[in-house]
């Protein structure tokens, strides 16, 4: 994994930019419930749409969430995807 200073907010991914999730913040609910719905370390994903509400492919399946979520959730970009 890069270093924390290459980690950016999921809502600052252009639509299509694909990137890796790389840090989940938050209280412990709060990443138990983002990781329910998917999103864990490790796991790729692609920006649909950013915004509010925010959505996203991963694993196949389109995720939809409002923003301040997505605040919680840190990526790596994948350059040149």
């Amino acid at each position: 994994m890069k270093a924390p200073s290459s980690f950016i907010p999921l809502g600052q991914l252009a639509p299509g930019q694909q990137a890796v999730v790389a840090e989940l913040l938050g209280a412990p609910e709060q990443i138990h419930r983002l990781e329910e719905m998917g999103l864990r370390v490790g796991t790729p994903v692609r920006m649909v749409r950013p915004g509010s509400p925010c959505i996203v492919r991963l694993l196949g399946h389109k995720l939809c969430f409002r923003a301040d979520d997505a605040l919680h959730v840190l990526v790596v970009p994948e350059h040149g995807a």
